[in-house]
């Protein structure tokens, strides 16, 4: 922002720590025209109290003031106790020594005196667009980790959630084990984005959709005219995610060769681009999955060895769904929320019966199968309620195999009852293509009743 609020100049407060009673004077008089609010203190010790009383947002703060502590001890003193403080070292005695140290101890900037208002000013617009850029990045990324928070509560769940806050905090590679479907890169993307790296590159490469023969320049680029076609210079996946994470993902299909050259930069930390000579250095976590056995690629020849222990530093294994089915409840309530602010349909009610069928059947495509077979339903249910005939109508395979034992199943006679009833209601009008006289004449009940039946069981005809 070129210019900051007057409302937000308001909230502000600046506090000017120096032993020259009349350049804090000046100073504040001048910020406080200005609008902020504003505190003075004229040494060291009554500046680390204002800090903790005043608790201000910003700090002007000399280096060389009386008493047992100067203001490098003061900023050394606040770094640790206020890290979200930004401090502004003053003096009229500086050296680029003095500036190059205060800032490796974490000082915003030095400033030397007589102070220069238009400099100060700048330098405060500069912290305030400094500190707003941080709050709507993080307010991004604890949106983001909203977004991809691992659903469930399982005990497995627990045990992976916990692995993850863990590994998260550490810069060590991490291995995901894991059946299609079961959010391998979901796992990934929560250890980045709770990690130090959090607001640097997260790149996700599929190691099984890339032809063997373009993998290595996929993954580290190439320089203009290394092949024909070659007529610009391409940055490859590992100078992209620089700074952040690679995700290789499927690498129980990556290549040997491409395995070899991937060891070599885990090692090494620098590689070489396709046609190119020089040597790159590049700051990278590496974070692979797989659904391979790779202990029984290793003893096939098609997996390195070296590679995998290089990789397996914290293993993760992610839970199958049919070994996690007390979350099968909250996915759908997830799902359902989530594809319902997509497309804007309204939320739908499933039955009680419609849900124990999720939950009991085996979901051989793990959660992504869950996801897509979710939004099937709302797509083809045209009510706002599904039982389990929607789901039968959507595809779920194995809804007739079990109806007998669901109706002894039930929790009351009534429900017994009125599942059987709608059952057989839909079955004769089935049979009857849809007449609904010929349907009341063949079951003998009059077509007015029949008529209610089916509105109150919410049958399509």
């Amino acid at each position: 922002m070129s210019a900051v609020d007057q409302s937000v100049k308001k909230s502000v407060k600046i506090l000017i720590v120096d032993d020259e009673k009349a350049i804090g004077d000046i100073l504040s008089a001048s910020l406080e025209d200005d609008g902020y609010v504003t505190e003075a203190a004229l040494d060291g010790e009554s500046g680390l109290k204002a800090m903790q009383t005043f608790q201000p947002d910003i700090v002007f703060l000399d280096i060389w003031m009386p008493g047992e502590i100067d203001g490098l001890d003061v900023l050394q003193m606040a770094q640790k106790q206020y890290p979200e403080m930004n401090i502004v070292i003053m003096s009229g005695h500086g050296t680029i020594e003095t500036a190059v140290k205060a800032v490796k101890l974490g000082a915003w900037d030095f400033i030397e005196k007589p102070l220069s208002m238009d400099k100060v000013s700048i330098l405060i617009k500069n912290i305030l667009t400094f500190r707003q850029t941080e709050k709507d990045k993080n307010a991004l990324l604890n949106k983001l980790r909203r977004n991809i928070a691992l659903i469930g509560d399982s005990g497995a769940m627990k045990v992976l959630k916990q692995m993850v806050a863990r590994v998260a905090q550490s810069e060590s590679w991490v291995l995901i084990t894991g059946a299609n479907g079961t959010g391998k890169e979901l796992v990934a993307q929560n250890i980045h984005y709770l990690s130090a790296r959090a607001s640097e590159p997260f790149i996700d490469v599929n190691c099984a959709a890339i032809p063997k023969d373009l993998i290595e320049s996929e993954l580290f680029g190439y320089e203009k005219g290394a092949f024909t076609g070659a007529d610009r210079q391409k940055l490859g996946k590992f100078d992209l995610a620089h700074g952040g994470t690679l995700f290789l993902d499927e690498i129980g299909d990556m290549s040997l060769e491409a395995q070899a050259k991937i060891l070599r930069i885990l090692q090494e930390k620098s590689f070489q681009r396709v046609g190119g000579t020089e040597t790159i250095k590049v700051d990278v976590r590496v974070i692979a999955a797989t659904n391979k056995d790779l202990k029984e690629e290793i003893k096939k020849g098609t997996f390195r060895e070296d590679l995998f222990y290089r990789l397996n530093v914290v293993p993760f294994k992610v839970p199958e769904l049919k070994d996690r089915q007390e979350d099968i409840p909250a996915l759908i309530t997830h799902f359902v929320n989530d594809f319902s602010k997509q497309s804007g349909i309204q939320k739908k009610l499933l039955s009680e019966t419609a849900m124990n069928k999720l939950v009991n059947y085996t979901w051989p495509g793990n959660v992504r199968e869950l996801k897509n077979f979710v939004e099937r339903v709302y797509i083809l249910t045209p009510g706002d309620f599904v039982d389990v005939h929607d789901l039968k109508f959507a595809g779920l395979s194995d809804i007739s195999s079990s109806e007998g034992s669901d109706l002894l199943s039930s929790a009351s006679f009534r429900e017994a009852r009125a599942r059987f009833e709608r059952e057989f209601l839909e079955q004769k009008i089935t049979e009857h293509n849809g007449n609904i006289s010929k349907t009341a004449e063949s079951i003998g009940l009059e077509r007015s009743y029949l008529h209610r039946k089916i509105k109150s069981y919410g049958i399509e005809v």
